[in-house]
């Protein structure tokens, strides 16, 4: 336990100092280490009261098949059983999810769990426990650059402010700690939020139902447009004009996610 977690327990009581408390332990723990899960999830927990979380849920809520899942709180009751899961075709979801997880040294049941109570604290439990298959969906892989473009997918689709925090965050650490491949992630993020934008919700699938279908199948019936051989966050090229576009829209959406979060009287 580190001095954060310590204070962080004493002052638990007092919802706002605490919520701030731990957006902040997080954003700082990102910024040294990008690799660290957990900060990712205190930067949520950070932000699980603000006005962002209300507009996650106001977001997302719209899609009728997604307001449906909500009502069911339709999750993963277990971990996924990834033995059989091997068996699957290659090529298939479920095939392809337990490769990505066999190359990367994952565990399918990583994440952070949440008491589900309220409709946000599903949506945030089901992004998480699907963030992986996202992955194999999009084909953003898991170098850090890959991770942001994975948030600004999430942040076009979910309007998710952690997605906005952590965006944001990357473009801080890679100007700071990495000003040569800056430019790398900022096409990442306009990589990630364009593709995002053009394909259907994927906050909507079943995806544990969805097993031995193929990936390829499920992007065309998404119109999940993979970008290149990395997933495109290094290798996507756009035209001058789209780019641009893109680009704009996605640093708005950062923007506004970003100050609604952090701002003072957002936090109840």
């Amino acid at each position: 336990m580190d001095i954060f977690d310590i204070f962080l327990k004493r002052h638990e009581k007092h919802h706002t100092h605490h919520s701030y408390l731990s957006l902040m332990k997080g954003v700082i723990g990102l910024m040294l280490d990008p690799k660290h899960t957990e900060s990712v999830f205190d930067i949520e927990d950070g932000l699980r009261h603000s006005a962002s979380s209300k507009e996650l849920l106001r977001f997302t809520a719209k899609d009728s098949v997604v307001q449906t899942l909500i009502k069911e709180r339709y999750l993963q009751k277990t971990p996924p059983n990834t033995p059989e899961l091997k068996k699957l075709p290659k090529g298939s979801l479920g095939r392809e999810y337990v490769n990505h997880l066999d190359q990367f040294g994952f565990d399918p049941d990583y994440y952070r769990k949440i008491d589900v109570q309220e409709d946000i604290d599903y949506i945030m439990m089901r992004i998480r426990q699907t963030h992986d298959i996202w992955h194999v969906i999009t084909g953003f892989d898991t170098h850090p650059l890959g991770e942001i473009a994975i948030k600004a997918v999430e942040l076009a689709q979910t309007h998710r402010p952690m997605a906005a925090a952590i965006c944001a965050g990357g473009v801080f650490r890679y100007m700071l700690k990495q000003p040569e491949e800056f430019g790398y992630c900022l096409d990442s993020i306009t990589a990630g939020y364009h593709l995002g934008l053009k394909a259907k919700p994927l906050l909507a699938m079943k995806w544990e139902e969805l097993w031995e279908y193929q990936v390829e199948d499920l992007r065309r019936e998404l119109n999940v447009q993979v970008l290149g051989p990395r997933g495109g966050a290094l290798t996507v090229e756009f035209s001058p004009q789209s780019r641009l576009v893109a680009e704009r829209a996605a640093q708005q959406e950062i923007n506004k996610s970003l100050f609604s979060a952090i701002t003072m009287g957002e936090i109840s």
